[in-house]
């Protein structure tokens, strides 16, 4: 069951509640408007073997990151991904062009662009999903389109190809900006070593999914468990830190909006 924080601040697990099926595909929707956000979204979305419906946003920047299939558990092996590798890769077809996905990659849909992922399998793929601003509306299910004329420029961004940011004690890796066609939308993987960082808060809204390890969300003088697969949501403004009360590193996801960079923050 979700927890909510002091200033609205909410935390739940990956699959908790209701989803949506349709043919290989399955949604959970964790954070939007209907949940008390003001622009941004947050779902887990994941692909059985297959090829699966398309999909079509119209109004918002999508954001996209494969999990490595050890995020859920824990035990992911940070910038490990053998091409070799043949669960857990991907076609992402683009307005019909295929681009080959490889876990821990994120990736930018522009608005308007349809999506279907086709799994080879023989194991499901996860996805986590953000969307800005969020539109509150069922997912946009549409027909297979053939290839459009002309190349679409790749989309996607290798954690494991990005260039580590230092902050104090702590590092991100910022994957989807304006580089890669974004201007609205921020990705970011960070990591926190153990212990507790001074409470700040940011001028953006910001939702976070755990990818590894184990802590604590604060929001004000309120706190719950942290672990990997949940879903969290910081409203603007609000003050928080992130405590990491495990031995070894805690590593999140993070999404904001508008766009920005990851080591902004002001003490509270």
């Amino acid at each position: 069951m979700a927890v909510v924080l002091e200033g609205g601040c909410r935390v739940s697990q990956m699959r908790e509640g209701d989803r949506l099926t349709n043919g290989t595909l399955r949604i959970w929707n964790r954070i939007g408007r209907a949940t008390g956000a003001q622009a941004i979204s947050l779902r887990v979305m994941e692909f059985a073997p297959g090829l699966s419906p398309a999909l079509r946003n119209d109004d918002s920047d999508e954001i996209l990151y494969l999990l490595d299939a050890g995020s859920e558990s824990g035990n992911a092996v940070p910038n490990e991904v053998s091409t070799a590798r043949v669960s857990g890769w991907v076609n992402l077809l683009i307005d019909g062009q295929s681009f080959r996905v490889g876990p821990d990659t994120g990736i930018y849909l522009r608005p308007g662009e349809t999506f279907a992922v086709d799994n080879p399998g023989p194991d499901p793929v996860t996805f986590v999903s953000a969307q800005c601003p969020d539109a509150d509306l069922p997912p946009q299910f549409v027909s297979h389109p053939t290839r459009l004329a002309g190349t679409r420029r790749s989309p996607m961004v290798r954690l494991a190809d990005r260039p580590a940011q230092p902050t104090a004690d702590r590092w991100y890796r910022i994957l989807v900006d304006d580089e890669i066609g974004s201007k609205q939308v921020t990705q970011f993987v960070g990591s926190i070593p153990p212990g507790r960082a001074p409470d700040h808060f940011h001028s953006y809204e910001e939702v976070l999914f755990i990818l590894r390890g184990a802590g604590r969300i604060w929001a004000g003088e309120t706190n719950t468990p942290i672990s990997p697969g949940s879903c969290i949501y910081l409203p603007k403004g609000l003050v928080h830190c992130v405590e990491n009360t495990g031995a070894g590193e805690l590593r999140l996801l993070g999404v904001f909006y508008p766009a920005g960079s990851p080591s902004v923050r002001y003490d509270a």
